[in-house]
């Protein structure tokens, strides 16, 4: 039996006031219309055939449509916006700030937005770090930059009480907490306690994790700009491989749990080949092993290029046994790691080679957003002004299907995105990578 999925999300109560966006409320007319409550759409596109021969959906749960009600829950001249950056920096911070502070101040005629310095930790009863006043004027151009005006850091999501504390203090209504899974994680135990003491606040997430880990949408945001920075590294990786007798490129990507850049790279930049993440695991050693198909691959082309994820080969390095501030394990360096083995080894055969050894990750986040992210960015920062005017709570935005969305926080976070090895695009990549299907011996 299939799990239950709930994608109700939750409102601080009924929307009264009428909306200051002016927008159709009938069809064909040539202008927008608002976007109701019970405008929803299905989870899953894919079909089953019923008992009568007929097409159905296979599931049935459906999601909130997002967009700009009607009516509205906070008036706008009372309301005073923070907005928060977490975790690490991906390509598109800026331009959610932007949209968001846009979106507010152009469409709800909103006039207090406060910008929350260093993410939750800006939070803290103790934090030294003033909120930063934005305005158009002050985000004028940040789409151009890379990381965040804001500043963010890992950490301080569990101090929801200090959080909420502050939220009260500065007379806030409504919290944009901008990142990935612990981020979110703690925006929801923020509602919680908020919920808990009977305030009116909404919090609502724009989900961003450069990982594309976050399960039920169709990407985050800065994905694409990172796939975009990471083949143009792989193509250099290539050039220094072809240039170099038996030369083997090898570049590590981001990716703890889930190899999505290394996949969407190695379609991007067809350069690669091997093809090394989390989900399929590998041995180097035997006849089967990484290091005798590299062998094979030198002797037969003469180079190789490798693409590894970080979390790739991970049980092949003692553990650190550290997390980061966000709870994530620390994990040690499988480029460097492969990098020696792979010289030992054909040092051993008494064959020359040359390796390279590449790590972009802290260029591929720092980078500016692509023409699709900055456009991406752009509709998710105003579908969550619309949703947290509206009064929705506990709550992110993001795309399913092709089409914006609300989703409660709690189901978004249930769980998190793998890349399937036995699914279409794994097939892809062992198709354009020619790699064996499995390196276990």
């Amino acid at each position: 039996m299939s799990e239950t999925l709930d994608f109700n999300v939750v409102s601080l109560g009924e929307a009264k006031l009428v909306s200051p966006i002016d927008m159709s409320r009938v069809a064909g007319d040539g202008c927008a219309n608002y976007v109701s409550d019970d405008d929803r759409v299905l989870f899953s596109v894919q079909t089953k055939v019923d008992e009568k021969g007929n097409r159905v959906p296979e599931r049935s749960e459906t999601m909130e449509l997002a967009g700009p009600r009607e009516k509205i829950y906070f008036n706008p001249q009372h309301v005073h916006v923070a907005i928060a950056t977490c975790g690490g920096i991906c390509p598109g911070l800026n331009n959610v700030i932007r949209a968001v502070v846009r979106c507010f101040w152009y469409r709800y005629g909103v006039r207090r937005i406060s910008g929350v310095q260093y993410g939750y930790n800006g939070l803290l009863k103790d934090a030294n770090y003033p909120f930063i006043q934005l305005t158009p004027s002050v985000v004028d151009d940040i789409q151009e930059k890379g990381g965040t005006i804001l500043g963010s850091s890992r950490g301080g999501g569990n101090k929801t009480e200090e959080i909420v504390d502050t939220l009260e203090r500065n007379n806030i209504n409504i919290l944009i907490c901008i990142g990935g899974d612990g981020t979110l994680k703690g925006a929801n135990a923020i509602g919680l306690e908020i919920k808990k003491r009977g305030l009116k606040i909404a919090v609502v997430g724009v989900p961003k994790t450069i990982d594309n880990d976050l399960s039920f949408i169709d990407s985050s945001f800065g994905f694409d700009t990172a796939t975009q920075v990471a083949a143009g590294i792989v193509r250099g990786a290539h050039v220094e491989a072809r240039n170099a007798i038996n030369g083997v490129g090898l570049v590590k990507v981001m990716g703890r749990e889930s190899g999505f850049i290394a996949t969407h790279t190695t379609l991007a930049q067809s350069d690669v080949n091997f093809c090394l993440i989390p989900e399929s695991p590998f041995d180097l050693d035997g006849e089967n092993g990484l290091l005798v198909n590299l062998k094979k691959r030198l002797q037969d082309r003469g180079h190789a290029v490798i693409l590894v994820a970080e979390g790739a080969g991970q049980e092949f390095v003692p553990p650190t046994g550290e997390v980061d501030a966000s709870g994530n394990t620390k994990m040690n360096d499988i480029g460097i790691f492969l990098k020696d083995k792979i010289k030992e080894y054909f040092a051993k055969e008494n064959i020359r080679a040359s390796v390279k050894y590449i790590d972009p990750s802290y260029i591929i986040r720092s980078a500016p957003a692509n023409s699709y992210d900055s456009i991406y960015c752009a509709r998710l920062g105003a579908h969550a002004v619309h949703a947290a005017m509206s009064g929705k709570t506990m709550c992110l935005v993001s795309r399913v299907n092709n089409k914006f969305v609300y989703l409660p926080i709690k189901q978004a976070v249930s769980r998190r995105n793998h890349v399937d090895v036995e699914g279409s695009l794994w097939r892809d990549v062992l198709e354009n990578t020619r790699q064996p299907f499995s390196m276990k011996n």
